[in-house]
């Protein structure tokens, strides 16, 4: 049975971390070294056709990363090479605690944020297509298609336009196509129209995600940079219903308007 705590959480809850208090709410799902064991990991579950197996009976838990340049929540720190454009608009973000945050008004989180939010997701694998569900955050799903071309003039949209392919063990997935109007993550790293994410899906044992995004936007960074973070599995937990307008509490703190 899976514990309440992910299911329970609501956008207001957002707020506390925005307000100088983390340790309430983000410190029961940050990221902790796993106990010293004996036992040697599972290895990597494979389907019938030999690809890797991203999915299974149960779900992949993030943490809760707040930060993708923060050695707090991913692999390592990271110098962002921000625009002079997108260190202003990053500083602003921090001088007024992230009121603004469009997830805090139950709008779709976007890529790559959607694998940082602390709620559970499924990875659903086909022979022409990947299908993401996720929890929480909107409860959205998002569509692969695999061995597929980029639209020429793809619809702009939250999540983007999304193909994918294999390699070995990995799925790579190059998403184009955004409407500029999401966060990268909870502290205001942006993200414009221009936005080009490359992420890497691996499972290096059967207990382990292993998440890589590649972030292109010339209105905000200089240059691409990669961001890494592993995610637990959870055996036999089911993604739950999840309505982010129930007892957001973000209103209240934001005010009604809606975000820039």
């Amino acid at each position: 049975m899976k514990a309440p705590l992910l299911g329970a959480i609501t956008a207001g809850m957002f707020w506390i971390a925005f307000s100088g208090n983390t340790a309430a709410y983000a410190q029961p799902v940050a990221a902790k070294p796993a106990p010293a064991t004996d036992q040697p990991a599972q290895p990597t579950p494979h389907l019938s056709d030999g690809k890797v197996d991203l999915g299974g009976k149960g779900v992949w838990a993030p943490i809760w990363v707040l930060d993708w340049a923060d050695k707090k929540y991913v692999e390592q720190n990271i110098d962002v090479p921000f625009t002079p454009a997108g260190l202003e608009l990053y500083k602003e973000r921090q001088a007024n605690h992230s009121k603004d945050d469009p997830e805090g008004y139950c709008l779709p989180a976007g890529v790559p944020r959607y694998t940082g939010t602390p709620y559970p997701f499924q990875l659903i694998q086909l022979p022409d297509r990947v299908v993401i569900l996720y929890e929480g955050a909107s409860h959205m799903y998002r569509v692969i298609l695999l061995n597929a071309k980029h639209s020429a003039d793809p619809n702009p949209n939250w999540l983007g336009e999304s193909i994918g392919w294999y390699e070995g063990d990995t799925l790579v997935v190059d998403t184009i196509g955004f409407n500029g109007r999401t966060w990268l993550d909870y502290v205001g790293h942006p993200a414009s129209d221009q936005l080009h994410v490359v992420e890497r899906f691996s499972r290096p044992n059967y207990s382990s995600l292993h998440y890589e995004a590649t972030i292109e936007d010339q209105k905000n960074y200089t240059k691409p940079w990669t961001t890494r973070f592993n995610v637990k599995w959870r055996p036999g937990w089911e993604i739950q219903e999840y309505v982010c307008l129930e007892n957001n509490k973000d209103l209240l703190h934001m005010g009604t308007t809606q975000p820039k």
